[in-house]
């Protein structure tokens, strides 16, 4: 029997198991090793970043840090991105075109189609799950938004976070632009608030360098040989524009020229650069833009503001890219660390006419006047404005080029980008006008780093990489570019790339696509895509058209789908949708979320719980925002009060005719729907009605910020009849939510579009 008993013992590379330890012999896995001498890994993702607005790219902007990555390696001067923010995100770290990953759009959408679901499919690994599996330690500081809008929550899933896809530690915020002094923070899978207050200069920016150099300090003294990659996707230059005031007034002055001028200085600088061929020529401004000299003293004054802020805001965030750059040198790991820095698309139009004192106007389709601007001029780029800059100065950020993010043409698409390793780049201060794509960039880093794609991850099979590497130009500036075809496709507009030929279509929602108009230019000789040759070469044409849809068969762009960014969001909601309406729900104190319960356009109450002991037991009960719109339902000096901010501008408030008593009691707000986002709100103690008043009108798209919390209001207060947090008091069991039956007319809501769109 004991024979029988050896003979069942387990013999492997592992060692041998035995019924004792005398008997056994034990082993010890080894750990996953990247490859001996490998880099670490640097990506800088900047934010709405035009083409020119670098002073390497032909900006006046200070920007010498960014200016020093470019001295010492390489500037591709024909790079390209996706036009909008999360599909380039999902592209630079995916290595595949944004369709076939299921991230046609912003990461807020999932329309149902598989082109569209908010998230990076789990069969194209990302390059912080293949660096982590090969013995890198990864970390992301910064921006996110690429979890779907529903899972945003404190219960997740949480499988598309950062911790979900290979990231080891994450600092920063899920989703598409925060406020830089008042900002919604994550650390891993959970929320945290800032470590200081504006007043106290908090600024984003600096928190996420902070963040991002600790993590690396951190790494480095607990294991000194093994490598990193650091994901700094910073909040800027995306809206709101906030600097710190030096910055600011830096910059006093600096562009009362106007954005002609400007535009006209940048563009040449960069052919004296040789950024742009010599005979590039300088596009018509684009339509809805005025000349400078045809606006008054107060536009002239507004608008020049506007470009001050916007380029502090830069200036700024170059110095802490500098304290990156410091620190890696101090720490001798500079010249073996690949730094890629490159922006997500072209600069933004999203200001319109006049820019913006608070963008949540703009994202609910409401163009602010000039009037209402310069009211906030004074406090232009700080804690108390959101501000975005007129369409104008995005103009003149994209020199030479036309048009702007979400658009795809070149000044939606093509941005700066910058390589530096001094371990592998001999050339620095090179120019490279290879056409290339963002998709290119992690075959690059697994063929500089000597690491293959694995054929799994996670036990999913994986989709081959459709980028390629960018490595042979290192040695060689004319090598001939090894992409020769890229298709683009965003909200219905469409274009294609092909041996150095380029269609575009700008569609118009509602329109038949056999109805677009067709753009061909021929980007070897027409670097500005100024002289449009389709009417010269109609066959040329013809044949990148159907180049367009046999890419578009490939890589799963199909179905087209030409609503705005907004009006996509309706079949990601509701009865259409995978994200329920509002329910009926019982919220904790102590309850935050990123998002709170829509209940947008319909009626709905709010019963909150509450013992008070002392007449000092004042506090938020439940609020929604920042105080750039939003809601709060507090009980302050003994009255018991709704506000509901819209847009930062029209403050509804609703007062109870008596006190709140002592002891128990249900204190509850009613909103009943009267109109197309307008109705009528009362407040009730113990059942009866204590006050009423009208909500004229309310936000058909979002709120300012600020997440959704019981008990307190943590970030921006929604009022300024109180000061953040102002927690109750009292005690708050709980706070419950009721809502009307039947589904919102979703597609009444969400119609809007953004005035760049």
């Amino acid at each position: 029997m004991a024979e029988d008993r050896l003979s069942r013992y387990v013999v492997n590379e592992q060692g041998t198991v035995g019924h004792t330890l005398e008997e056994t012999v034990p082993s010890w896995p080894e750990r996953a090793k990247p490859p001996k001498g490998a880099p670490n890994v640097v990506y800088i993702v900047l934010d709405d970043l035009g083409y020119a607005q670098i002073g390497s790219y032909g900006s006046t902007i200070e920007t010498p840090n960014i200016d020093s990555l470019a001295a010492g390696g390489l500037r591709y001067t024909n790079s390209h991105v996706t036009a909008i923010c999360s599909p380039t995100r999902a592209s630079l770290l995916s290595g595949r075109n944004p369709h076939s990953i299921g991230m046609s759009c912003v990461s807020d959408l999932n329309t149902g189609y598989a082109h569209t679901r908010g998230k990076v499919s789990k069969e194209t690994g990302l390059i912080s799950e293949v660096l982590k599996d090969n013995g890198y330690s990864t970390f992301i500081s910064g921006k996110w938004h690429l979890a779907p809008y529903e899972d945003q929550n404190a219960a997740g899933p949480f499988d598309n976070w950062p911790l979900g896809r290979g990231f080891e530690h994450f600092y920063g915020f899920l989703g598409g632009g925060t406020n830089q002094f008042e900002p919604v923070l994550h650390q891993d899978n959970h929320e945290v608030l800032a470590p200081k207050l504006p007043e106290e200069g908090y600024h984003l920016t600096e928190d996420l360098t902070d963040k991002a150099i600790a993590y690396v300090r951190d790494q480095k003294a607990a294991a000194p040989d093994k490598p990193f990659f650091l994901y700094l996707a910073y909040g800027a230059t995306h809206d709101p524009h906030h600097a710190p005031q030096e910055y600011i007034d830096k910059y006093k002055g600096r562009f009362d020229q106007g954005w002609d001028k400007v535009r006209e200085q940048w563009f040449e600088r960069q052919k004296e650069l040789g950024i742009i061929p010599a005979d590039t020529l300088l596009p018509p401004p684009n339509p809805g833009v005025q000349a400078w000299d045809s606006l008054n003293e107060d536009q002239r004054r507004l608008y020049a503001k506007a470009q001050e802020v916007f380029a502090g805001f830069l200036d700024h965030t170059d110095y802490h890219i500098g304290r990156v750059i410091q620190f890696l040198q101090d720490i001798e790991q500079f010249d073996n660390t690949i730094i890629v820095l490159i922006s997500d698309n072209g600069a933004s139009g999203d200001g319109g006419e006049h820019g913006t004192w608070n963008m949540s106007k703009n994202y609910n389709g409401i163009q602010g006047t000039l009037e209402e601007n310069l009211a906030h001029l004074e406090d232009w780029g700080g804690p108390t404005t959101n501000i975005h800059y007129p369409a104008g100065w995005a103009q003149a950020g994209n020199s030479p080029l036309k048009y702007y993010k979400t658009w795809l043409h070149a000044g939606g698409v093509k941005t700066p980008l910058i390589i530096h390793y001094p371990n592998g780049i001999k050339d620095g201060g090179g120019i490279r006008q290879q056409y290339h794509h963002v998709i290119d960039v992690m075959p690059t880093i697994l063929e500089l780093v000597g690491i293959e794609l694995p054929a799994s991850i996670n036990g999913v099979q994986q989709q081959p990489l459709q980028g390629v590497s960018l490595t042979y130009s290192f040695d060689d500036s004319h090598a001939v570019t090894r992409r020769g075809t890229q298709y683009y496709e965003m909200i219905g507009h469409r274009a294609i790339y092909h041996e150095g030929w380029k269609a575009v279509t700008n569609h118009r929602g509602g329109s038949s696509y056999e109805d677009d108009i067709w753009e061909l230019y021929n980007l070897d000789k027409d670097f500005s895509e100024t002289t449009n040759l389709a009417s010269e070469y109609p066959e040329k044409v013809n044949e990148l058209i159907e180049k367009w849809w046999i890419e578009a068969e490939k890589y799963g762009v199909l179905p087209l789908d030409g609503r705005s960014l907004w009006g996509r969001l309706k079949n990601s909601y509701g009865d259409e949708g995978n994200v329920p309406l509002a329910a009926n729900h019982t919220f904790l104190n102590g309850t935050r979320f990123l998002r709170g319960p829509d209940l947008r356009n319909r009626s709905f109450s709010f019963d909150a719980s509450v013992e008070r002991v002392s007449a000092d037991d004042d506090g938020v009960l439940v609020a929604e925002g920042s105080r750039f719109g939003g809601y709060s339902f507090y009980v302050k000096n003994n009255r018991l009060v709704f506000v509901y901010n819209y847009v930062g501008e029209k403050f509804n408030i609703i007062t109870s005719d008596i006190e709140v008593p002592l002891g128990k009691s249900t204190l509850t707000f009613q909103y009943s729907k009267t109109g197309e986002h307008t109705g009528i709100g009362k407040l009730y103690i113990n059942g009866d009605r204590v006050g009423e008043g009208v909500i004229e009108k309310t936000a058909a798209v979002m709120f300012g910020g600020g997440g959704f919390t019981v008990g307190k209001n943590p970030i921006s207060a929604t009022t300024t009849d109180y000061e953040a947090p102002f927690e109750f008091k009292g005690k708050l069991s709980k706070v419950e939510l009721y809502t009307e039956n039947g589904a919102r007319d979703v597609a009444a809501d969400l119609v809007l579009e953004i005035a760049s769109e």
